[in-house]
């Protein structure tokens, strides 16, 4: 499962163009080659840019939205609930060309308001990202259960104060995750950027690494992938430090490894 990974994270550093024969320790896919590095190819970086644009915008837009439904579910006694948490899990057993396929016939032929590119995109990306967020989110309050809340109640706490003051930090851990989970499905994401694109200008990485596979594939996409993991490897541990230091903080005192373990087992 790593090897393709290694490969293309060893050939990035290649000196020639060939990629399966090494030529010598280079940085001239990332830097030197004037025309076809990553640092000087323009159409990595509108690729680049609007991978990372998009990301961080449906992180910020899916995360609020699921933690806020999650918890709704959960603290719904009526029957339609339990309905809407079912529905919530469709997007996770829904092939990804099936919702890719019909987003785009939405946007095309019913919400006609909504352009191709990076807001159809944004939109897409949005619809399938909150199902993570509510499952692992939901997943967390049922560990939690309601008797902290219901204590800063008897305590003389608003409903809104022990949402913000108790239920919220008990929720740190899941909401880090979900952060985590949305940021790299949507930066990975290839089918609904593909069926949501309007052309060029809202091309993400790995719509622009399968075309320029197809027609002129150069060593720097070695680099713009390589690019990607180290990425995803340093997001995942500014969340593992963000929760170490968050459970010293409260006086858990947890090491390193379990919070990172903790961490791993909400994002699967």
């Amino acid at each position: 499962m790593f090897l393709p990974v290694g490969i293309a994270v060893v050939f990035s550093f290649n000196g020639g163009r060939s990629r399966s024969v090494w030529q010598g320790f280079s940085l001239r896919w990332w830097t030197e080659e004037p025309n076809a590095s990553l640092l000087h190819d323009e159409t990595l970086h509108l690729a680049l840019r609007n991978s990372l644009v998009l990301a961080v915008l449906t992180m910020l837009i899916a995360t609020p939205l699921g933690v806020a439904l999650a918890v709704g579910l959960a603290r719904w006694k009526a029957r339609v609930a339990k309905g809407a948490n079912w529905l919530m899990l469709v997007p996770l057993v829904t092939p990804e060309i099936v919702m890719g396929a019909s987003l785009l016939l939405v946007f095309s032929n019913l919400y006609t308001g909504v352009p191709l590119g990076r807001p159809a995109q944004l939109l897409g990306h949005v619809t399938f990202s909150m199902s993570y967020v509510v499952v692992v989110s939901r997943g967390r309050l049922l560990s939690i259960g309601k008797d902290y809340e219901e204590a800063a109640r008897d305590l003389g706490a608003s409903q809104i104060q022990a949402l913000r003051m108790v239920l919220l930090p008990l929720l740190a851990p899941a909401i880090f995750a979900s952060f985590v989970i949305v940021f790299a499905m949507s930066i990975d994401d290839f089918v609904i950027s593909s069926f949501l694109s309007s052309g060029a200008g809202s091309e993400t990485v790995p719509v622009r690494i399968y075309s320029a596979v197809r027609t002129s594939s150069t060593p720097a996409l070695n680099a713009l992938a390589t690019f990607l993991v180290f990425s995803s490897l340093l997001a995942l541990t500014l969340g593992a430090t963000v929760m170490s230091l968050y459970r010293r903080r409260q006086g858990g005192g947890e090491s390193g490894d379990s919070v990172l373990s903790e961490f791993a087992s909400l994002e699967l």
